[in-house]
């Protein structure tokens, strides 16, 4: 279950350690600033920089605005980037995730995560 704006979360590595252990679908996720920059990540930090931001480019320029939210589903599996305030989560699951569940709790991570 996600937290909510009741119960923050300390630090991004927080909310990463929180997605992952909330998501068993969950391949992999990242929390980053306004400017792109990670801040926490599973994995490798490095490795999802160039890439988020890539993706945060494409879901806003293909409306020529911020996008809130955006979900990519492929043959392999599942991207989502869920923006609140400042920060943005990237989170890659796999095929067939519930994504409404998906999106509900990386929003509601970000909500906690900003009111911590």
């Amino acid at each position: 279950m996600a937290p909510d704006a009741a119960t923050p979360l300390e630090d991004p590595a927080a909310a990463v350690a929180h997605l992952v252990e909330i998501s068993p679908e969950l391949r992999g996720c990242a929390i980053l600033d306004s400017a792109g920059r990670v801040l926490a990540a599973s994995g490798d930090s490095q490795s999802w920089e160039e890439p988020a931001r890539e993706l945060i480019e494409a879901a806003d320029g293909a409306r020529d605005e911020r996008a809130a939210h955006a979900h990519i589903a492929t043959g392999d599996g599942e991207v989502f980037c869920v923006r609140h305030g400042e920060l943005t989560a990237i989170a890659v699951a796999e095929r067939f995730v519930l994504s409404s569940l998906m999106v509900f709790d990386l929003r509601a991570t970000l909500r906690a995560l900003a009111a911590g």
